[in-house]
């Protein structure tokens, strides 16, 4: 388990800083002066030259990626061209914001997923199944955009019952909860694509569980079927869904983006995209930083939880 937990760390690493240049290389690829864009078409040259010898940009572009990888390692993620603060400021702020949201819609999906697809795995092979599959299926695929576009026009729009938006004031926590009604439309959408994940992956592990021979034998010696369900089916289930909920992190802040872009949601997704738009690299790069270790720690958090709850998988050996 200890040479397991050292290999992967040593992988998360490499990929970490793939990303970290895979990254750097794209955003400085893009076409146009990064000056002009930040400055205005009307930027005088002069003026071009000195934001990017302020900036480095003037420099190499492996010189860049050296000072940067310096300035890394000692906690400095740059300064936002766009806004003038530093990068680790602007994301400390939103950071919270988005662990609530994500947080939420990620335990929604789990309460709402999970007993769904036990729910049809007891159904297996039933129209009530097939019905909740294909819904499950035509949810998942899709868009988030469209999704929201469609909650928007229908709730917003025709019935007037939530906000669209968040307002553009919010600089706190509290501030989301002061506007709760603005919070429902975003997790609903990041809610609805996880929800089908879950289910279908908990639908198929639990297909697989009510089909073993110790399910044949508990039933056999007269336990209620819904101690069969709860205490056996259930809890064998839930292992694949440990799994599953590390590897669904690259697609629920993909998603998050997404959401909080089209509900003006205060959070690092609409950082991101703002700074997209508006050419702003040092935060493109700081933002891109975060999620990959989000991503990465939690793969490995999820692969080291399902070693503990499953002991018949031995790390050391594979």
């Amino acid at each position: 388990m200890t040479w397991y937990l050292v290999r992967r760390v040593g992988q998360a690493i490499a990929v970490l800083f793939g990303v970290l240049v895979l990254t750097f290389i794209l955003v400085h690829a893009e076409t146009g002066s990064t000056a002009r864009a930040v400055l205005g078409l009307k930027a005088t040259p002069a003026r071009i030259a000195i934001f990017d010898r302020v900036y480095g940009l003037d420099k190499p572009l492996y010189e860049q990626f050296v000072v940067y990888i310096a300035h890394l390692l000692h906690g400095n993620f740059g300064i936002s061209y766009q806004y003038g603060q530093p990068v680790s400021t602007l994301m400390a702020e939103r950071l919270p914001r988005d662990l609530i949201l994500l947080g939420i819609s990620t335990v929604l999906a789990l309460l709402v997923g999970v007993p769904m697809g036990i729910y049809q795995a007891l159904r297996h092979n039933l129209l009530v199944d097939d019905v909740l599959a294909g819904t499950w299926f035509t949810l998942y695929a899709m868009p988030d955009f469209m999704e929201a576009l469609l909650l928007i026009a229908l709730v917003c729009v025709q019935f007037h019952w939530l906000p669209p938006t968040f307002p553009g004031n919010i600089s706190s926590v509290g501030g989301l909860f002061a506007n709760w009604q603005a919070m429902i439309l975003p997790i609903v959408v990041l809610a609805t694509n996880t929800v089908s994940g879950f289910s279908q992956y908990s639908r198929s592990s639990a297909i697989q569980q009510l089909a073993a021979d110790y399910i044949r034998v508990v039933r056999a010696k007269g336990v209620p079927e819904r101690l069969v369900v709860s205490r056996h089916v259930l809890r064998n289930s839930l292992l694949p869904i440990v799994t599953i909920l590390g590897l669904s992190l690259p697609g629920i802040v993909g998603g998050a983006i997404i959401a909080e872009a089209v509900f003006n949601f205060p959070g690092m997704g609409l950082l991101f995209w703002q700074a997209a738009l508006e050419h702003d690299f040092p935060i493109l790069l700081g933002t891109t930083l975060v999620i990959g270790v989000a991503t990465v720690v939690g793969n490995l958090l999820a692969d080291i939880a399902y070693g503990i709850l499953d002991p018949r998988i031995r790390y050391a050996s594979a």
